[in-house]
C-alpha cells in the first residue's frame, strides 16, 4: 500500500532593518541619460540612413553632469536601491552562501522613484555633488571625456527587507557591512564587472534599528 506524504511549506516571514550608512569613500554616479537613449532610438529608427545623416552636436558638459544623476519625483538625489541589494548578493561569495537563494531573500526598499525612468531610489543625505571630468577609453578604443557627479561626503538610511527563514538580523547587518567594505556601490567600486575599480562607493554602518 502506497504511503502518503504531507508536504508542509511555511509562509514567508519578512523582517525589515533600517541601516544607517556613511560613506568612507566618494560615491560616483552614472545614470544612462535620456539624451543618449533618445539618440540611440533615433539612430535605430533611421536604419541604414543613420550614418549618412549623422551630425555631431556640441558637447554640453553641464547637461551631461545633470543627466548622470538620479532625481526623484520630489527632486532629491538618490542611489538606485538595487545597488545595495546587488552588493549584498555579491558579498555572499565571501561567506559561502548561495547567491541564488540570496536573490530571493534580501531586498532594498525604495524611498522614492526616479522622475525620468522610475528606478527605485534610496535618498542620499549630504551636500550637492561635485562635477568630475574623467578620461575613459570606450569600447572602440577611442578616448573620451565623461562627466560624473561625485559625492565626497554622503550617507543614507537603507531599509533592507529580508526572509527571516534564511537570514537573521545579524546576518543581514554583517552582509551589508561586507557589501560596504568589500564590494561597494556606484562607479569605480572595488568589485566591478568591468574593472578592479577606484575604491569608490565604500561605506560603513553607523546604526541599525528594526522597522
Amino acid at each position: 500500500m502506497a504511503t502518503t506524504k504531507t508536504l508542509k511549506i511555511d509562509a514567508p516571514k519578512f523582517g525589515v532593518l533600517a541601516i544607517e550608512i556613511e560613506g568612507t569613500a566618494p560615491y560616483m554616479q552614472a545614470k544612462f541619460s535620456a539624451k543618449t537613449k533618445q539618440a540611440m532610438k533615433e539612430k535605430m529608427e533611421a536604419g541604414s540612413t543613420a550614418r549618412s545623416k549623422r551630425k555631431r552636436d556640441s558637447r554640453d558638459f553641464e547637461n551631461d553632469f545633470l543627466q548622470a544623476q538620479h532625481f526623484s519625483d520630489e527632486g532629491w538625489n538618490g542611489i538606485p536601491a538595487a545597488a545595495f541589494r546587488n552588493a549584498c548578493i555579491d558579498a555572499c561569495r565571501m561567506v559561502g552562501y548561495k547567491m541564488t537563494h540570496a536573490r530571493m531573500s534580501i531586498f532594498a526598499e525604495a524611498d522614492g522613484y526616479d522622475a525620468d525612468d522610475g528606478t527605485p531610489l534610496v535618498q542620499i543625505v549630504g551636500e550637492a555633488p561635485k562635477q568630475v571630468e574623467m578620461s575613459v577609453r570606450n569600447a572602440t578604443g577611442v578616448v573620451d571625456i565623461r562627466v560624473r557627479p561625485m559625492w565626497r561626503k554622503w550617507s543614507a538610511i537603507v531599509r533592507v527587507r529580508y526572509d527571516e527563514g534564511q537570514f537573521t538580523a545579524e546576518d543581514v547587518t554583517n552582509l551589508m557591512l561586507r557589501a560596504g567594505q568589500q564590494v561597494g556601490i556606484g562607479e569605480g567600486r572595488p568589485f566591478s564587472k568591468s574593472s578592479n575599480g577606484l575604491g569608490y562607493g565604500l561605506f560603513k554602518i553607523k546604526n541599525v534599528s528594526y522597522v
